[in-house]
């Protein structure tokens, strides 16, 4: 399954707006270290996503962010849900098709 959608801003100003907005959400949320504003059960080198309706929470690699496919997800969500909000990072996807996504680009 290919997700294709010119992007407007170079891949690396794209990647640096998602951390940016991700590394902000930290200070809202509970079970958040307050002196670096970072998940306790997240690892370094990941961030979190929520998929489907349920809004399943998923903890995916840094990676992930250089993937053209996750990298469609990502404008889709900013779209549909926008970023600033509390929930972190939603995909406007169903679960099965994330998955896919993700063991895809593992």
């Amino acid at each position: 399954m290919a997700l294709t959608k010119p992007n407007k801003l170079p891949q690396a100003a794209v990647i640096k707006q998602i951390l940016k907005r991700c590394s902000s959400l930290g200070k809202k949320l509970h079970g958040y270290d307050i002196k670096d504003g970072l998940p306790f059960d997240v690892p370094k080198g990941h961030f979190t996503v929520y998929v489907g309706e349920s809004r399943s929470r998923y903890v995916v690699p840094l990676s992930f962010l250089s993937h053209p496919d996750f990298q469609c997800l990502l404008q889709q969500a900013e779209e549909e849900f926008g970023f600033d909000h509390d929930m972190g990072i939603t995909l406007p996807c169903e679960e099965v098709v994330f998955q896919s996504l993700a063991s895809m680009i593992r």
